[in-house]
């Protein structure tokens, strides 16, 4: 039995680093599909996000995620400030899967992503000190109340068919998806990105940086899914490892063929952001899908982020990596994805997955639209026409991240 919960436990920590890697793979795709005078702001966000996530998620937020058995069935629960055992519990009986330090810290790692979506939708003309400010209360309040919900059997979980979301396809992904859009939507475009003639293209300065970022952020999956199984069972594990990289695979293809036939192009961005919505969509049911579902989930998923892109720049929402089509639209269509393929296919799961849908998008515009519109009718959330045209790397950090080869470009 010893032996059962060291091997556990070893799975846990082995999947928490690979969901911490996930951040590099955010920072490097945030960096190479924004521009090189904007590198060192990127890199910046994405650096200190990790940093804010873990601790206020130790000073509130796991509290709030996970309040306690008392609090089952409600909106809301907290179980105080700080990082602590439960009373009259230890190590030995916290759960036999898993310790109570490698449930936070494996927890603490979804937190801090929430707000990493975040970052690449505002990137290139939001102000530092308030993106900071917003991510602090995003990740430390927001999306621990909403993740209690369901994880830390909140309402979600006790309706008559329970909501269902298996690593957080709504709860982490659209958490920060409704954030990137409400912050998008509130800032404005950048500069020269819709014009009188139309849509213009503002290119990223390094694709290979981007596809490496898509690659890291695949490998982390498989510690995004494949730890929340929460346990290193074989037949479970070796599961969602299988369908979460077939709906990745196949999140590209439908990405490129809805791409093609749009465009008459192979777009790499396109098929980057399939590969990433096909992993956003099996999120929410990695374990319980087949093979075939997944690979059409990730198939559809792939497609409807081309239509997405296309969508938010008709209503000029500008979003230099497409995270508000990966993150937001990606995860209302994989926690759909629930109620129609799988296990729990049926129409009372269906309309549980629309409620959950609803309940945390309504929650996440509120608390986000309230944060960033303060924000911006007091200190402001945008940097003026200069600094943006100039780049917020040398105005924001006073350096450049390719100091030997400045361009405004």
């Amino acid at each position: 039995m010893q032996e059962l919960f060291t091997v556990n436990n070893l799975w846990m920590m082995i999947a928490t680093t690979m969901v911490f890697l996930m951040h590099l793979g955010f920072a490097s795709l945030e960096a190479g599909l924004t521009r090189s005078k904007n590198t060192v702001n990127i890199l910046f966000k994405n650096t200190i996000i990790p940093a804010i996530g873990l601790l206020t998620f130790a000073f509130v937020g796991f509290n709030l995620m996970y309040p306690g058995e008392e609090y089952a069935g409600s909106f809301f629960g907290f179980a105080g400030f700080g990082l602590s055992l439960p009373e009259g519990w230890d190590t030995s009986n916290y759960n036999e899967g898993y310790t109570f330090f490698t449930d936070f810290i494996f927890q603490a790692m979804f937190a801090a992503t929430a707000a990493t979506i975040v970052s690449g939708a505002v990137a290139e003309r939001v102000k530092l000190g308030p993106f900071i400010f917003f991510s602090i209360l995003y990740v430390g309040i927001c999306y621990p109340i909403v993740g209690m919900w369901k994880w830390g059997g909140g309402f979600l979980n006790t309706l008559e068919t329970p909501f269902y979301d298996f690593a957080g396809s709504t709860l982490v992904h659209s958490v920060g998806g409704w954030g990137a859009l409400i912050g998008a939507a509130l800032l404005g475009p950048r500069i020269g990105k819709y014009t009188s003639k139309g849509m213009t293209a503002i290119p990223g300065h390094s694709i290979p940086l981007a596809t490496l970022g898509v690659f890291l952020l695949w490998f982390g999956w498989f510690g995004f899914n494949g730890g929340s199984v929460l346990s290193a069972d074989p037949g479970l594990v070796s599961k969602v490892f299988v369908t979460t990289s077939m709906a990745a695979a196949a999140g590209a293809i439908g990405a490129l063929i809805v791409s093609y036939a749009m465009f008459k192009t192979y777009d790499i961005t396109m098929v980057l952001n399939g590969i990433l919505a096909g992993l956003v969509g099996i999120t929410a049911g990695a374990d319980l899908m087949s093979i075939n579902s997944s690979i059409i989930i990730g198939f559809i998923g792939g497609g409807l982020i081309v239509l997405a892109v296309v969508f938010f720049d008709k209503i000029k929402v500008d979003d230099p990596v497409g995270a508000i089509s990966v993150h937001l639209v990606g995860g209302i269509w994989g926690t759909l994805a629930v109620g129609i393929f799988g296990d729990l296919a049926g129409i009372g799961q269906l309309v549980s997955q629309l409620i959950g849908i609803v309940a945390v998008g309504s929650f996440c515009v509120i608390f986000a639209g309230v944060i960033f519109f303060a924000m911006k009718k007091t200190i402001g959330i945008r940097v003026d026409e200069a600094e943006e045209t100039e780049g917020l790397d040398i105005n924001e950090h006073r350096m450049r991240a390719y100091p030997d080869f400045a361009t405004k470009d």
